[in-house]
């Protein structure tokens, strides 16, 4: 690859870019259309070798993308080195579109909302499965950035495969609000429609008054007596799931 060093263009662009931190970010991130003006490894042959076993439909980008740079460059770039020496920049999608695309009806894919979340790894494991289901978007409310550099790390690159943007629950998307809470309906017998909005309460204190306020349904995830709750990404794992089966 020839051009502008890519130390330099990643300084430049740091502030304002999204970073990739790993091969499988950056892997997904391309196979979803970022825009990715900047990507180095410590070994470039061995992150094109990797695409070619785990991903020959990016191999190719990859090879263009990507630049060979030391290690201790590379380190320097990144809060903490990740096992497969890769990282690269990639341009936030435009919070318009996604908004537009969060409330286009009729959708095909419900939409989570996690409520107030305060943990950022579970925000991550969210967005990644959420994005495995086809979801619509991943919505937040309350303080946590989901484009926080160690959420985007949990979500593997599935940002860009998905509207993830935050929102107050005010602004929600329209649709039929379907709340997790112990003492809902056993979601078993409750059909979630494609439009349907999942809302999921903080891992801490559980949905927020305004929130409850907004649900027009609360389900509750079958769970053995004694046991006091599930992690938050398994609850949505289990409740995606469910809708994804078609019926009630």
């Amino acid at each position: 690859m020839t051009g502008p060093d890519p130390v330099s263009l990643w300084h430049r662009l740091a502030d304002t870019c999204v970073l990739l931190d790993g091969f499988h970010a950056l892997k997904h991130a391309v196979r979803f259309g970022a825009e990715v003006p900047v990507a180095v490894a410590v070994d470039r042959g061995a992150a094109l070798s990797l695409a070619e076993e785990l991903a020959p439909d990016v191999r190719d980008t990859l090879d263009a993308l990507l630049t060979q740079i030391p290690e201790p460059a590379y380190a320097s770039l990144v809060p903490r080195p990740h096992p497969t020496a890769v990282a690269a920049l990639a341009v936030r999608p435009s919070r318009a579109a996604h908004l537009e695309k969060l409330a286009h009806t009729p959708r095909t894919a419900p939409v989570v909302v996690l409520d107030n979340p305060r943990n950022l790894g579970n925000a991550g494991a969210v967005i990644r499965l959420a994005a495995g289901f086809g979801a619509t978007g991943v919505v937040t409310t309350g303080t946590l950035d989901p484009w926080h550099p160690t959420v985007v790390r949990g979500g593997a690159g599935l940002h860009f495969a998905t509207a993830v943007e935050r929102l107050t629950v005010a602004e929600l998307p329209p649709g039929p609000v379907f709340a997790l809470d112990p003492e809902g309906d056993d979601i078993r017998g409750v059909k979630l429609p494609d439009d349907a909005v999942l809302a999921f309460g903080s891992e801490r204190s559980g949905l927020s008054p305004e929130l409850r306020a907004r649900a027009g349904h609360l389900v509750a995830l079958p769970m053995r007596p004694q046991v006091s709750s599930y992690n938050l990404a398994t609850s949505v794992a289990m409740t995606l799931y469910h809708w994804s089966l078609g019926g009630s």
